[in-house]
C-alpha cells in the first residue's frame, strides 16, 4: 500500500512539472515592418488581423502557398536568456519568409512575438499547431 502512494505522489509530481508538447517543433524570429507587399495578399490592408499576430513562414510550411490565411497556436519554449512568457498566442500566416535562406520556421511580427517572448530580437524554440 506504501509503495502505490509513493507512486501515485511521484507521478503527481512528474505531471505537474513535465510540459507535454502536442505540436510541432520549430524557431521563430521577430521580423518588423513593412510588412506588405505579402506573398500572400499583396498590398491589402485588410490580410491583417486584429492586434498584428501573424507571420511569414518558411519553405517547410509555405505548401506552395496553401499556407496563407492558416492559423497556428504558438507557445514558447526555450531560447538564451529565459526568454519565455508564458501562454500562447494564435496567429495567421500572411507571407512567406522574405529573407533566404529564412532565418527560422516562422517569422512573427513584432506584436506576435512580444506576446510570448521578452527578448527583442534572438530566435526562440516553439511549438505550434494549427488550429
Amino acid at each position: 500500500m506504501a509503495l502505490l502512494l509513493i507512486i501515485a505522489i511521484v507521478l503527481s509530481i512528474l505531471s505537474s512539472e513535465a510540459s507535454f508538447v502536442l505540436g510541432d517543433i520549430g524557431t521563430a524570429a521577430s521580423y518588423g515592418p513593412p510588412y506588405i507587399p505579402t506573398k500572400c495578399n499583396g498590398n491589402r490592408e485588410d490580410q491583417f488581423p486584429p492586434g498584428n499576430l501573424f507571420v511569414a513562414v518558411s519553405e517547410g510550411l509555405w505548401d506552395n502557398g496553401a499556407a496563407c490565411g492558416r492559423r497556428y497556436r504558438l507557445r514558447c519554449l526555450s531560447g538564451n536568456r529565459r526568454p519565455c512568457k508564458g501562454g500562447t498566442v494564435d496567429v495567421k500566416v500572411v507571407d512567406f519568409c522574405p529573407k533566404s535562406p529564412c532565418p527560422s520556421t516562422i517569422l512573427m511580427s513584432t506584436d506576435s512575438f512580444a506576446a510570448i517572448s521578452r527578448s527583442s530580437g534572438d530566435k526562440i524554440n516553439v511549438e505550434f499547431i494549427q488550429i
